[in-house]
């Protein structure tokens, strides 16, 4: 790297809108609540409660999908209001109102209650917020926006499973005791938001037939939007859950103590690098990103479908963490991109959905096939789905 290209690349990170770093902030503040408290949920759900693995499965499913359906509403309701911030704080509030609730839960009745609502929560804030990225960043600082706003949430990611091992050895394993250690840092993440925040501008509406509130709106979204949607379906059908990642590392050996650092590893690799790479997205060739990103999500399979060590299986959830670095916040500078700005929370609500739903049957399938030939068959099917959509982004197109 020349001297000439770190300094336009110190230029570009200092030019970034302090909302950007606001943003960035409560999302990491968020979920290292969410990562503490969600790392020791299914133990804390099997052990204390009492749950079978079919339940957890099916609380976890439900709480997904109810995400996913929410950003779509969410997404359109602040194309209607033309407002992108009370929507967000809103849906952060609420996740964090519930946090206190997992702690203090007897039954799994109340974790079901906490759980739905808290992916409400993250269903409500999720499109506005992208949304409200791209109204308040010029266009030639948006990738650089999306990916310090990608990096500073997975270091939430880490920190939370981080925090989550040192407070279970110094609190003796007391599950719910280091759950409240975790209730701190979402009201941090609201605090910040509702008051170091601003407003975007408001949003001025190009064709009237979006003034109403109505899912019919995405209809007008052009067709450069919709190629976006396809190629971000194609990217979440070849991964899958990161919990694939968990299972695969207890499956090679790693003790149940020392599983978590599987996402602490994937997470490290996707903040270090996701400011990098989105800002690489407003300079060169966004297919040469998805490529790169494609391929190294393949390398991440192989590894973890022939990893007979811990250490392997470290390796591939590194390699995964730079994919998703890689791809996220590009795709999100996309959508942005070809969406028109008073349609932008109803095209990230959507794309959302979309990809929801096929990181549902991504994950099913590879359930299906970890129950059927094991984890290497998991593990090659999603190197060979990265292999075929690789090879179509490389047919040629009118637009690149």
């Amino acid at each position: 790297m020349t001297e000439q290209t770190r300094s336009s690349g110190s230029r570009r990170f200092r030019s970034l809108p302090k909302s950007i770093w606001m943003l960035g902030l409560g999302s990491l503040f968020m979920d290292t609540s969410s990562e503490l408290i969600h790392s020791l949920l299914p133990v804390f759900m099997s052990t204390v409660l009492g749950a079978s693995m079919v339940t957890i499965g099916v609380l976890e499913g439900i709480a997904e999908a109810t995400a996913a359906i929410t950003k779509v509403f969410s997404g359109a309701l602040s194309d209607y209001l033309g407002k992108r911030k009370f929507p967000m704080v809103s849906g952060y509030a609420l996740a964090a109102f519930t946090k206190p609730i997992f702690p203090l839960a007897n039954s799994m009745d109340w974790v079901f209650a906490a759980r739905f609502v808290d992916r409400i929560g993250k269903g409500i804030r999720g499109a506005p917020r992208d949304a409200l990225v791209a109204d308040i960043t010029p266009p030639d600082l948006r990738g650089a926006a999306y990916g310090l706003r990608q990096a500073m949430d997975s270091i939430g990611a880490f920190i939370g499973p981080m925090l989550a091992m040192v407070f279970m050895i110094w609190l003796a394993n007391d599950l719910r005791s280091v759950m409240w250690v975790g209730v701190l840092p979402a009201f941090i993440a609201v605090i910040l938001l509702l008051f170091f925040v601003p407003e975007a501008p408001p949003v001025q509406r190009q064709n009237r037939k979006t003034s109403s509130l109505s899912l019919t709106i995405v209809k007008h979204l052009p067709p450069s939007y919709w190629r976006v949607v396809g190629l971000g379906t194609m990217f979440t059908l070849a991964r899958f859950s990161e919990a694939f990642l968990v299972l695969r590392a207890q499956s090679s050996g790693l003790s149940l103590g020392h599983v978590p650092l599987v996402m602490i590893v994937m997470n490290v690799a996707y903040a270090g690098f996701a400011y990098p790479a989105g800002a690489a997205a407003d300079r060169i060739s966004r297919k040469t990103l998805l490529l790169w990103g494609l391929g190294l999500l393949i390398v991440a399979d192989l590894a973890l479908a022939f990893a007979s060590t811990p250490a392997l299986v470290l390796a591939g959830s590194a390699f995964w963490g730079l994919h998703m670095a890689l791809t996220q916040g590009l795709l999100s500078k996309m959508v942005a991109d070809a969406a028109p700005q008073d349609l932008r929370g109803s095209a990230f609500g959507f794309f959302n959905f979309v990809s929801g739903g096929a990181l549902l049957l991504a994950s099913v399938l590879a359930g299906a096939l970890w129950n059927a030939w094991g984890p290497s068959a998991t593990f090659l099917a999603g190197a060979a789905f990265a292999a075929v959509t690789a090879l179509g982004l490389m047919i040629p197109t009118r637009a690149q």
